[in-house]
């Protein structure tokens, strides 16, 4: 146990703790990843996508080959500019079912607004979070994030549509799942 004040050695502090503590650290300095001018700042965002996007492609293929049974088609769109004179960048994953059913395709969103002082990254249906990867260290340690908003994500849209948008749960009475203990 910890006392009060006391800090966790740098390596024990979990991903989404110095994620949130970059946050704060820079909406209190006004900086992103050290620097504080909107260039710098969109330079460091670029790199973020770059070195997130084998894990963003990683997490969407586990899903297409797990669930999807590799019906799944994985697009990205790379840097683009958005209307508000931000940048963005988006991984998404669609599939028959969905398709049919109506409902949005999985995506996993990097985005930095014109007006923002900093990216975050969302899912289709899952809210916001602070995109803070400046190294493929910081980008390995999203893994667990991206896992979770894409599970948030199907598990919204199935309720938005059915069960039947999972080609795993209809294809067999045996989905592959974990056996359980």
């Amino acid at each position: 146990m910890m006392e009060k004040g006391q800090a966790m050695p740098e390596d024990a502090v979990p991903a989404y703790i110095t994620s949130l503590t970059r946050h704060f650290d820079d909406l209190r300095d006004g900086t992103h990843g050290g620097s504080a001018s909107r260039k710098a700042k969109e330079a460091h965002f670029e790199t973020a996508v770059e070195l997130l996007a084998p894990v963003a492609r990683q997490v969407l293929t586990e899903l297409n080959t797990m669930l999807l049974l590799g019906s799944g088609q994985l697009t990205e769109t790379g840097l683009r500019s958005m209307r508000d004179g931000g940048t963005d960048a988006a991984w998404a994953l669609s599939w028959p079912e969905q398709r049919g059913a109506g409902v949005d395709p999985i995506v996993l969103h990097a985005f930095f607004g014109g007006g923002f002082h900093h990216p975050h990254l969302r899912g289709t249906t899952v809210g916001d979070w602070p995109l803070n990867v400046f190294s493929e260290q910081d980008a390995a340690a999203q893994l667990p994030l991206l896992r979770a908003i894409v599970t948030g994500d199907l598990h919204n849209l199935v309720y938005r549509a059915d069960y039947r948008i999972v080609p795993a749960v209809t294809s067999s009475p045996h989905a592959p799942h974990a056996e359980r203990a």
